[in-house]
């Protein structure tokens, strides 16, 4: 009985020490090796921007382009109406100075024709790097001619003529110049793109060296074979070269 006191005391002694201790405190324990731990970065958001600075600069949307490339076949429009009343057979000219007159005439009306094609196209096709590249050369090809006709105009036909001539011809220039930007976008963008395509490749060659670093299986020598190649030479029988050259000698034939 006193046994069974005891042991009831000892029992409500541990139970208020249990009570006393906070339900969430840590067991204490001898301290261990510190673990090493490996610390990982997760990737915030960012910042919204707006569109046009994450395109780069000189970016434009198709829409755009398609308008700007209307505005070039108005140019081109307002051009040939103003050619059909230019008469340099009219004008007080040498022979040879109305020659060149007509030749840089014409070769301007088909450089004119040829940015049509080119714009054409480019607006077909607004994000093709090579179209705007030939859009923007004929533009530039065409303007030096353009002026020098302009001035001729203004000089033979009338200054009138000429001022709508050169407002027409700055307008070219004008668009020209706007289209630069979006040409240089597009290959700044290209360019980027190939440097991109050429660091995945060889990120990707890296990565498969080094996975099948171990794994490939080593180089068995081959051992010599003597070849056995079809249609060899045989050994003649003996005796055929003594009946061979006893048959020549008989057809008086020299054996060569």
């Amino acid at each position: 009985m006193r046994s069974s006191a005891v042991l009831f005391v000892l029992l409500a002694i541990s139970l208020r020490g249990a009570a006393q201790q906070p339900a969430n405190a840590p067991a204490q324990s001898k301290p261990g090796p510190a673990l090493e731990t490996e610390t990982v970065e997760t990737s915030r958001p960012a910042p919204a921007t707006p569109a046009a600075s994450q395109a780069g600069e000189g970016f434009m949307e198709p829409a755009q382009v398609k308008e700007l490339l209307h505005k070039v076949w108005l140019a081109e429009y307002r051009l040939d109406d103003l050619f059909t009343e230019v008469h340099p057979e009219r004008w007080k000219l040498a022979d040879p100075a109305r020659s060149s007159f007509q030749q840089t005439f014409e070769t301007l009306r088909s450089q004119l024709k040829a940015l049509e094609e080119w714009r054409s196209q480019l607006d077909a096709r607004p994000d093709s790097m090579y179209l705007g590249y030939m859009t923007y050369t004929t533009i530039n090809a065409a303007l030096p001619r353009l002026d020098a006709v302009t001035r001729m105009i203004s000089l033979h036909e009338n200054t009138s003529l000429g001022a709508q001539f050169s407002q027409a011809g700055n307008q070219l220039f004008d668009l020209q110049q706007t289209l630069q930007p979006y040409l240089m976008y597009l290959l700044r963008s290209q360019d980027q793109l190939l440097r991109a395509s050429q660091a995945n490749l060889a990120a990707c060659q890296n990565q498969l060296s080094f996975a099948m670093r171990g794994r490939a299986q080593r180089v068995t020598p081959m051992r010599n074979i003597r070849p056995n190649f079809k249609g060899r030479r045989r050994p003649k029988p003996e005796g055929s070269e003594k009946a061979g050259a006893a048959a020549t000698a008989g057809t008086g034939v020299r054996k060569p």
